[in-house]
């Protein structure tokens, strides 16, 4: 069984891939990545605030959410496999 914090750590480590794959880091002024995995239910929260990165913030911060659920899905599936 995965524990809890595995599943919230493996989320932000991919949401946090995602925004520095796509903005350096330098120009990442903030960005806050909130997951939270009760229940069996995985929330994640992401924002990212680049101004200067030429990039739309949002749809990166949309994308390291997604990603961020996936990598979960994928510890799951390597679990039952």
């Amino acid at each position: 069984m995965v524990s809890d914090e595995v599943v919230v750590q493996t989320a932000a480590e991919a949401a946090e891939d995602v925004i520095f794959s796509r903005i350096k880091q330098s120009q990442v002024k903030d960005f806050d990545v909130t997951v939270t995995f009760e229940e069996g239910v995985l929330d994640v929260d992401v924002y990212v605030n680049a101004p200067d990165a030429n990039r739309d913030e949002e749809k990166v911060a949309n994308d390291a959410a997604l990603a961020a659920r996936a990598a979960v899905d994928e510890l799951f599936a390597e679990e039952s496999a």
